[in-house]
């Protein structure tokens, strides 16, 4: 018997009175024991529909603090929650709705266009009410702990999304990990503005905030100055932002002027985060630090000390408590310190599998070791940075030559406000470097001063041989650079 997924309801008797959710843009918040309540209501609704154990339950919406009340009561009635991407188009949707079959399709007034033209026996508008109140039999809690409680739709840039399972041990051990390794407690507070179709909005800050006792403040469409204004209206310890926002943030007029007191740490994930964003901070002498994290893993895999983040620039650190990495070769065998080889990581935090695509999730798992895709390297103080995806290497004349270090030296410049690196075609060399620059202001010969300033800090190889100016770079729907639209731009030329 398996019961560890009422936890919310142990959390809501422990502090009924405190605050617990929170949306910014209305006002409109939660208690704990109001939480309870809503996720009362909710069962009602899946009960009124049928919905059993293992049916899945999708929404379409954007950031709200309805969301968490229809996650806990999907994990109740033994339901699997499935966040869709409303950024995404019709026939998008419609394609994830056609893999995991949700039975009752949840949305918000503005995607009824959508949602109802899905093929899911019920729909469900937020906002509506039951015409008459149930009398809900008693939790189940026949399920295990390895039974799927979400499906989240990876964000890949190629190919079609595959549905992540995490079971009900996924979402509670990476919370009681972020929980203990993170040193979380009941007075944090943190503002969310990732989105909540995302393992970042969901799983990163917010549920181990709840489970905690904390407090979470959702935003629903981002904007800088609010945002940063939230840190310190709401009294936010430690919040969580993409690269992408924080250029944003930090050219702020608050930004300059607030001093963040109750802000213990200001995170960054979802991309690997320039240079000149530390700098930012370290010269207003804020916290900050960078995290990794992919939906299939959590997200929450280490922990670095703020004061060594900025030491060691780009570190994420060291494994969390209860989960393990290793860094491994093309052979097979473990990397030594400093070499480069693919990130593995092994936990109880792991995703369960691909929805409906054995091959996939067999393709992923090294025995209980999860293949991340991603590049790393430790250093003899077991520090780990992540050097780039494997998918990403530029073979050129060769050489093994790694985007990010590249992007890393082009950012240092003041005058990019965003770069990306990728390898194309090229038919002498293989591949070459072409970067991509978005200028605060244009100058002349630019290109000319980016290669010098790349020649003093990197080998004649990697210099990039194309340059081209952009006035913003593509982003996937969940605010990543997508460099296949990049490689696209070039091969279309």
């Amino acid at each position: 018997m398996y019961d560890e997924q009422q936890w919310i309801l142990n959390r809501i008797r422990l502090t009924p009175q405190k605050e617990a959710l929170v949306e910014i843009e209305t006002g409109r918040s939660w208690t704990y024991n109001q939480l309870g309540k809503e996720i009362s209501k909710w069962r009602q609704i899946l009960y009124a529909h049928d919905i059993l154990a293992g049916d899945r339950v999708c929404i379409i919406s954007e950031n709200n603090i309805d969301t968490f009340a229809i996650l806990f009561a999907c994990g109740l009635q033994g339901a699997i929650f499935v966040p869709f991407n409303w950024r995404l188009g019709k026939k998008e949707i419609s394609v994830l709705a056609s893999d995991c079959k949700p039975k009752l399709c949840i949305y918000e007034e503005s995607f009824e266009d959508i949602a109802c033209n899905l093929s899911v026996a019920y729909t469900w508008k937020l906002g509506d009410k039951l015409a008459d109140e149930h009398t809900l039999p008693g939790i189940n809690i026949s399920w295990q702990a390895a039974d799927p409680w979400l499906i989240i739709y990876t964000g890949g840039t190629t190919g079609h999304p595959k549905g992540a399972v995490l079971s009900f041990d996924s979402v509670n051990w990476n919370a009681m990990n972020t929980i203990i390794s993170w040193s979380l407690s009941s007075e944090d507070c943190t503002i969310n503005y990732m989105p909540l179709f995302h393992t970042g909005g969901i799983n990163a800050l917010a549920i181990p905030l709840l489970m905690a006792g904390g407090k979470v403040i959702i935003g629903r469409k981002f904007d800088a100055e609010t945002a940063v204004r939230a840190l310190d209206e709401y009294r936010s310890t430690i919040s969580l932002f993409v690269p992408t926002m924080y250029q944003e943030i930090v050219q702020t007029s608050y930004f300059s002027q607030s001093k963040f007191p109750t802000v213990k740490v200001f995170l960054s994930g979802g991309a690997p985060c320039p240079k000149t964003i530390y700098g930012h901070f370290q010269k207003r002498g804020l916290s900050f630090k960078e995290g990794y994290g992919l939906t299939e893993a959590g997200p929450n895999n280490f922990y670095i000390d703020p004061l060594e983040a900025l030491r060691k620039c780009g570190a994420v650190g060291k494994s969390m408590q209860f989960n393990q990495v290793r860094i491994v070769k093309e052979d097979g065998t473990l990397c030594k310190y400093e070499e480069i080889g693919e990130l593995q990581l092994r936990g109880r935090h792991l995703f369960k599998e691909y929805w409906q695509n054995e091959q996939a999730t067999q393709d992923t798992f090294d025995g209980e070791w999860f293949k991340t895709g991603d590049l790393a390297k430790m250093d003899r103080e077991e520090d780990v940075f992540i050097v780039g995806r494997k998918k990403d290497i530029i073979i050129s004349g060769g050489e093994n030559i790694y985007p990010q270090e590249i992007e890393q030296c082009i950012s240092k410049h003041p005058n990019v406000k965003e770069t990306a690196v990728v390898g194309t075609e090229d038919g002498y060399w293989g591949e070459v470097v072409t970067a991509f620059i978005v200028c605060e202001k244009m100058i002349e010969d630019f290109e000319a001063e980016i290669r010098a300033s790349c020649l003093e800090h990197l080998g004649k190889f990697k210099i990039p041989k194309k340059i081209y100016f952009l006035s913003e770079l593509p982003k996937t729907t969940v605010g990543k650079i997508d460099k296949l639209k990049l490689k696209q731009l070039v091969t279309n030329k």
